[in-house]
């Protein structure tokens, strides 16, 4: 019997997450993943400098790491990477399922980002940053077309890549509804919505809440729109009233943060 192609596909993914490793480099990316227990760690290349100020932090690893001069640092990251002498060959990590992840608060009002083919890594390492700091408990991207976990997204999230989850869906919308039947209120961030974002989490405040976001220009596509429970903005006071899509979902993350 002929298997489904979802069913096809599904098993290729995880194949290919498998063989899939990924380099991180600069001191403070590597430096968190050395320090997080659940990091599958491969390699360690660093120079000299670079191993002095990891001493401690490769010691308790238990990596050998091979030390290299400068001008020998030859590892497979874009040659304009400010790598500070330090790249760290990892496997990505695995959180587990989104109810796993979604609801591990238990009491309260957990916040999630869901990110709408927001493909560039600098972006999504500033979210990760930004949900980090304002405690939501997973930003959520599709496996295709978003920003995978690559070293330039690990050394703009400044560590938050090891601590806060960042998950890899096959479908946004079904991932959507998912978290409808577990009590999340979606609200898509649109600049053309008549509520403000503010407005709306007024009546939330004990309700989980996703926070949808798109990419800058294209925005939310319209089955996205479609799932969503309220369309929201940010009220702008000038003409010019466009975010970034990090910086907004900074500015959202703040907001849901104070229910």
């Amino acid at each position: 019997m002929k298997k489904p192609k979802w069913v096809v596909e599904k098993e290729q993914d995880k194949r290919k997450a498998a063989a899939t490793t990924v380099w991180l480099f600069g001191l403070h990316a590597v430096r968190d993943a050395l320090r997080n227990p659940d990091r599958e760690k491969i390699k360690l290349v660093v120079t000299k400098n670079a191993f002095d100020k990891l001493a401690s932090d490769i010691e308790l690893s238990g990596m050998d790491p091979e030390i290299v001069e400068p001008r020998k640092f030859d590892v497979p990251i874009d040659a304009q990477s400010v790598h500070q002498g330090a790249a760290l060959e990892v496997k990505p990590l695995s959180w587990g399922s989104i109810e796993e992840v979604c609801l591990a608060a238990g009491e309260g009002a957990p916040t999630v980002v869901l990110l709408d083919q927001v493909t560039d890594p600098h972006n999504v390492g500033a979210i990760l940053r930004s949900a980090e700091v304002f405690g939501a408990e997973a930003v959520i991207a599709t496996a295709r077309h978003a920003a995978p976990e690559t070293g330039a997204l690990a050394k703009t999230a400044s560590g938050a890549l090891e601590r806060q989850p960042y998950l890899r869906v096959r479908n946004l919308s079904d991932t959507m509804t998912k978290l409808q039947e577990m009590g999340f209120i979606c609200l898509g961030l649109d600049g053309e919505a008549e509520v403000e974002l503010d407005a709306a989490l007024a009546d939330l405040s004990d309700r989980p809440v996703a926070l949808i976001m798109g990419a800058e220009g294209p925005g939310l596509r319209q089955k996205t729109k479609e799932t969503c429970d309220v369309l929201v903005k940010i009220p702008y006071k000038r003409d010019f009233g466009s975010l970034n899509v990090s910086n907004a979902a900074a500015v959202a993350l703040y907001s849901a943060s104070k229910r």
